[in-house]
Order: structure tokens, then C-alpha cells, then sequence
């Protein structure tokens, strides 16, 4: 009961962190005004996340948790890397043009000082992108995949399955786009992505 209330009060917290961000920007957003937001002590806050880049640290990598979940598991069970790839495409594009994203996004590029970007990199693509090269490095040791490298593969993936598309939703020229959307997307991609490493 204990861990369910904290993970309420967590959930409250991140919430006020987010709404607090698209107001005020990274540089206005204090751990005392989320505190006061999130009806929560500075205390807390403070023994919960020790810092404000501490707290944003953990929304970003509580928002790509979906995402490393399923790659962690494929990777795991060595899973076929194409087949894994194609069930993961429209988690992570999901995750990426999804709103929390996209507020990490705006603040980041709003982030004179890079601290919260730099945060995004290293809780987010930073600790994904390993595991999507991992997965294709298999492919590529079995023979079942064609790069040059995993890594180069890596971004080849990325590029077809977001291309402009998040930058489309930070600047605000794209609404957030329709589960539909999103699966014809990652379908298209994959696609793509099983013709230029065909064998």
C-alpha cells in the first residue's frame, strides 16, 4: 500500500514537472514551484530526486521505459532482430512524438545552458539506441541482416522511422499524430529497413 501511495505522489509530481515546463521553460521551473504545484513538501522532492536534473532525468527515462522494456527483452531472449525491430517501431514512435516528449524537446532547445538536453540524451537515446544496435549486430553476426555496420544500421533504422517527423511536432507544424498514423509509419519504415539490410 505504502509503495502504490508514493507511486501516486510520484506520478503527481511528474505531472506538475511537466506542466510547469511547458509554462516556464527548463530554466523556470524550480524544484520549490513544482513542489507547491505538485501539493507536495520541498522535502520530499528533494530526498526523492536530490536535484532538478535528477527529477527530469527519471520523467525521461520513466517516458522511454516502454520502449527499453521491449528491446531489453528481445534482446534477452534473442529474438529474431528484424521481427523485434518491427514490434518496438511503434512504441518508440510513439514515445518520441508523444506530448511529454515533445515538452522535453521544446524546453530542451529553449535550455541555454544544454543541462536538460544533454539529460534527454543520456536517459533517453543514450540507453535506447545500444540496444537497437545490439539487435542488429545479431542480425548482422547470423547473416540474416546486410550493413556495413550495426551502429550505421542503427541510425538507417531511426531515420526512416522518424525522419523530420519529431522536430515537425516540437516547432508545432504536426498535431500528435493517431495510433493509425503511427502504425503505418513504423510499418513503412521496417519495410524500408528489411530492403536496404536484405541479404
Amino acid at each position: 500500500m505504502q509503495e502504490e501511495i508514493k507511486a501516486k505522489r510520484r506520478a503527481a509530481i511528474e505531472k506538475a514537472a511537466y506542466k510547469l515546463l511547458r509554462e516556464r521553460g527548463y530554466g523556470g521551473t524550480s524544484m520549490l514551484a513544482i513542489a507547491k504545484e505538485a501539493k507536495a513538501s520541498n522535502e520530499t522532492l528533494y530526498r526523492w530526486y536530490a536535484d532538478k536534473n535528477a527529477l527530469f532525468k527519471t520523467m525521461v527515462e520513466s517516458n522511454a521505459k516502454a520502449t527499453k522494456a521491449a528491446l531489453d527483452a528481445a534482446v534477452m531472449d534473442r529474438a529474431d532482430p528484424l521481427t523485434a525491430l518491427e514490434a518496438v517501431a511503434p512504441i518508440l514512435l510513439s514515445m518520441l512524438l508523444g506530448e511529454k516528449a515533445i515538452s522535453l524537446n521544446r524546453a530542451a532547445a529553449a535550455d541555454d545552458g544544454g543541462e536538460l538536453g544533454a539529460t534527454i540524451a543520456a536517459a533517453g537515446r543514450d540507453s535506447v539506441f545500444p540496444l537497437i544496435e545490439k539487435l542488429i549486430e545479431r542480425g548482422l553476426e547470423t547473416g540474416a541482416m546486410a550493413a556495413p555496420s550495426a551502429s550505421l544500421a542503427a541510425e538507417w533504422f531511426i531515420s526512416l522511422l522518424i525522419g523530420d517527423l519529431q522536430i515537425r511536432r516540437v516547432i508545432g507544424t504536426l498535431p500528435v499524430p493517431s495510433d493509425g498514423d503511427v502504425s503505418a509509419r513504423a510499418t513503412a519504415a521496417t519495410n524500408a529497413f528489411r530492403k536496404l539490410c536484405r541479404t
